[in-house]
């Protein structure tokens, strides 16, 4: 007859120091760039969908979106601003994706 084992749980260790800033910088990484593209995203929207560009809110959306496309914003000329509004920044929401997600792999393959 064979002899069986009783069933031990795994044991789990605590995360070191260096575990959990690598965890918390790839949320911030993550947080960032996701932010940023919805502020692109409601660029967008304001200017698709005309918005009072009086409005404080609108102003602010428009400051961070212009300072934060990474020189995409008039990267296609396009006949239609709407189209272009839309392609340019559309385009820069994707990089900003796309760059967080790099980073935060980049970020949890180098820590221990």
């Amino acid at each position: 007859m064979a002899e069986t084992r009783p069933h031990r749980p795994a044991v789990r260790t605590a995360p070191t120091v260096w575990q959990r800033a690598a965890a918390i910088a790839v949320w911030a990484v993550k947080v960032f760039t996701r932010s940023v593209a919805l502020v692109m995203a409601l660029y967008i929207a304001f200017r698709i969908f005309p918005a009072n560009p009086a409005n404080a809110l609108v102003q602010f959306v428009e400051s961070v979106a212009t300072t934060l496309s990474l020189g995409l914003s008039d990267l296609f000329r396009l006949a239609d601003a709407r189209w272009q509004v839309l392609v340019n920044y559309g385009l820069a929401a994707v990089v900003w994706l796309a760059l967080g997600s790099a980073v935060a792999s980049l970020i949890r393959r180098v820590s221990p």
